[in-house]
């Protein structure tokens, strides 16, 4: 980082033994923070998830990069496990810099980890990033809220669609307020049914931004009737957040003009 960015910044000392929670934004690095990047090139070892970008990775110099990312579906490492490293690598007197997707208190389990740090007496920092929903909503041309749009918006989780411990979705339909579902390709025909049994209109706007702002983005729309079958038809994969509302139908828009 040069000196005037740092001045900026005002960074603190990244010490030895402490660990650092990190968000790296959607995926693409010209979202990551300044303050972000340069943690990423002063830690010795890096723990990062699925999320992280390669070319975000690319920005640290000499630190281990250690895989602990998680996909549904598929083996992962335990949390505790993740919990359990980090406390070791501190103990290490190691500069941890923990770097997840998006922001580390949006459904990237940070709070549980910086819990279990503060238990342990391991001095931590919070480094925030910006949540991918709303990253990918302004890369895509669609605004969060917008006056005479939407009021609130809510973000969600979808890996538990249909479950006993799920989310009311019947309850969220009824709002009418724009809803971003994190982690809810498998289980989209699932929150769409209950989304229409609670009383959201079938051809309510849905875009569904696959990978956004990496070289692999996609971006489908769609409503809520037809959405299950587009993304099956389009064979669209994690990662992937689902928009749900009438701020989708500003996509077309403001995507004529916005370059």
């Amino acid at each position: 980082m040069n000196e005037s960015i740092e001045k900026i910044v005002e960074a603190p000392v990244f010490a030895r033994g402490h660990v650092w929670l990190a968000g790296a934004g959607p995926g693409h690095p010209r979202y990551l923070t300044l303050q972000v990047a340069d943690a990423i090139g002063k830690a010795d070892v890096i723990v990062h998830d699925a999320l992280v970008s390669d070319a975000v990775l690319s920005l640290a110099r000499n630190g281990e990069l250690i895989f602990v990312g998680k996909r549904g579906g598929r083996p992962s490492v335990a949390q505790d496990e993740i919990i359990g490293l980090l406390i070791d690598l501190a103990r290490q007197g190691r500069r941890v810099l923990r770097l997840k997707g998006g922001d580390p208190f949006v459904f990237g389990r940070g709070g549980e980890e910086a819990e279990a740090l503060a238990r342990e007496n391991i001095p931590f920092r919070i480094l925030p990033g910006m949540t991918s929903a709303l990253a990918a909503l302004a890369a895509a041309n669609i605004p969060a809220t917008m006056r005479g749009l939407s009021r609130a918006i809510t973000l969600a989780t979808g890996h538990a669609a249909g479950s006993p411990d799920d989310l009311d979705w019947k309850a969220l339909a009824k709002t009418g307020e724009p809803i971003v579902v994190y982690m809810g390709l498998k289980t989209i025909g699932a929150i769409a049914r209950l989304l229409m049994e609670g009383g959201l209109p079938p051809e309510t706007p849905v875009a569904v931004l696959m990978a956004a702002t990496t070289p692999d983005e996609r971006t489908l729309t769609a409503t809520l009737a037809t959405v299950a079958a587009e993304v099956e038809r389009q064979d669209f994969a994690a990662p992937a957040l689902i928009v749900i509302g009438r701020i989708v139908s500003m996509q077309a828009i403001l995507s004529g003009q916005n370059r």
